[in-house]
């Protein structure tokens, strides 16, 4: 009966759209989530199965355990979710968009019912991504579509696990729930960076307290590492957007021709960089192995996911580490004006310094 009452409330928050763009986007996001709430299987079922492969039986077991972990340590607010399992087809559960104009670093912004205004555009259906990508092709944007392994629904439904979380290593599973578990705390709508940068701290320091629940501290040195691959390539990122920003900013006297070559330019040797940079550390970085081609949407939306994380990160640290104290902070931070908000986050940052 609660699905059935999820799914009313899914098709009740849209019905007042309008628009034939609007409809055909809602009718493949309300038919993707509504399929996967009606796919989705209680764990304590799953798990009895005969024929589980163990594999997946231990990552549920351990999901189930995380989510304790995540109730009781981290207080987040857990509810039903992650008490049931889907599963799909490959290991991402949905694709995201983003739109960039051609000389700009400010992403395209969709705005929604529930969720305020985002820098990107979330598809069950990949095909009907890639035509509202040529939308924007066809207006000289730069694009992106990346896989997205797990999203959150803010707390409206009980988010299910799905192969997306199951086929990652365990840390990486483990940490990914407390990812979207955050996202249920504090919600600011219209602003992505302040959301996923939270998000990605609770994770990282939820990650950390997990490991050193389970006796083994030492694997969060690998979790550390790809987080210093990620500053290191947000440093060049931040570098790179510098001198793009300043080029963009002289549209008014620059032909197209030579904006394009400059930022050709920028974006190969930001390419470069990160291939020197990736020989260093053993797992693919945030870009993927190199080789890669990047652009516009490449270098905003990244920036959008990492900028506060040390900020965030600190702000728990000057809470004494208690995660209720902290989630209060963050919900104070995030009733402040922008500026005076963004003025808060920058002084945190600047404190922060990484216990190795």
């Amino acid at each position: 009966m609660k699905q059935l009452n999820q799914i009313y409330l899914v098709l009740l928050l849209f019905t007042s759209l309008q628009g034939c763009s609007s409809l055909s986007y809602y009718s493949q996001a309300i038919g993707g989530h509504v399929s996967l709430m009606m796919r989705n299987q209680p764990i304590d079922e799953v798990v009895q199965r005969p024929d589980i492969a163990p594999e997946l039986r231990q990552s549920l077991l351990t999901a189930q355990t995380a989510s304790t972990f995540a109730d009781k340590t981290l207080q987040l607010p857990v509810g039903g979710a992650f008490s049931g399992y889907v599963e799909l087809e490959h290991p991402w559960v949905v694709v995201n968009l983003v739109a960039v104009p051609e000389f700009s670093l400010n992403p395209h912004q969709w705005c929604y019912p529930v969720a305020g205004c985002q820098a990107y555009r979330g598809y069950f259906d990949l095909e009907q991504a890639k035509q509202e990508r040529q939308h924007f092709l066809q207006q000289g944007y730069d694009t992106l579509i990346g896989a997205v392994t797990a999203y959150s629904t803010l707390g409206w439904f009980d988010d299910p696990l799905h192969t997306g979380f199951t086929s990652l290593p365990e840390d990486r599973m483990v940490s990914l729930m407390f990812h979207e578990l955050a996202h249920r705390v504090v919600y600011l709508n219209g602003d992505t960076a302040f959301n996923e940068s939270f998000a990605t701290a609770v994770e990282l320091e939820g990650l950390r307290l997990w490991l050193e629940s389970r006796g083994t501290p030492e694997s969060f040195d690998q979790a550390l590492k790809r987080l210093e691959h990620r500053n290191r390539t947000l440093e060049l990122v931040q570098a790179t957007s510098e001198k793009l920003n300043q080029l963009y900013q002289s549209k008014s006297q620059l032909s197209p021709e030579q904006l394009r070559l400059g930022k050709k330019q920028a974006l190969s040797e930001l390419s470069m960089q990160y291939e020197a940079l990736s020989r260093h550390y053993p797992e693919p970085g945030p870009f993927g192995p190199p080789p890669v081609k990047l652009n516009n949407a490449n270098l905003a939306i990244f920036q959008q996911y990492n900028q506060y994380v040390p900020a965030f990160r600190q702000l728990l640290r000057e809470s004494d580490s208690d995660f209720k104290e902290f989630y209060k902070a963050v919900s104070q931070l995030s009733e402040q004006p922008v500026a005076e908000r963004q003025r808060t986050l920058d002084a945190l940052s600047q404190r922060f310094v990484e216990h190795f």
